[in-house]
């Protein structure tokens, strides 16, 4: 079974975290994420993170601290996910890949329908928002 390493970026920005829900395909259809995507080789995880958001958002990242590593098995792949907390440092998170984006607060982090691997990240910032 294929395993992906992928990163994720957790931007907080006056108490509320923004996630986006992903296209209509594959067995993470419509679900939300925190958003980031693959490790390419010879990148570190702070550097497939900056590439991913710049591409998927035309927004440049600054990496800052690793939040959490979510492993979870999916039907046909298994995923490591690694999240670092980010700021924004040029851009406006426009999606480019995503259906939709959102800014939400810890109450609100229970009403999305997020993706598996990404449950235990939510979990994370439930005890920091």
């Amino acid at each position: 079974m294929k395993h992906i390493e992928v990163v994720a970026a957790v931007i907080i920005r006056n108490k509320k975290v923004f996630c986006a829900q992903r296209t209509d395909s594959g067995e993470t259809a419509k679900k939300w994420e925190f958003p980031g995507g693959k490790i390419e080789a010879g990148e570190t995880r702070e550097q497939a993170l900056e590439r991913e958001i710049q591409e998927e958002f035309s927004t440049q990242v600054a990496v800052g601290t690793w939040l959490a590593t979510s492993d979870h098995q999916y039907r046909s792949f298994s995923i490591s996910l690694h999240a670092y907390l980010c700021e924004v440092r040029d851009g406006t998170l426009l999606p480019t890949e995503h259906l939709a984006t959102r800014w939400i607060d810890r109450e609100e982090l229970s009403t999305v329908d997020w993706a598996a691997a990404d449950l235990p990240i939510v979990e994370k910032l439930r005890e920091i928002l």
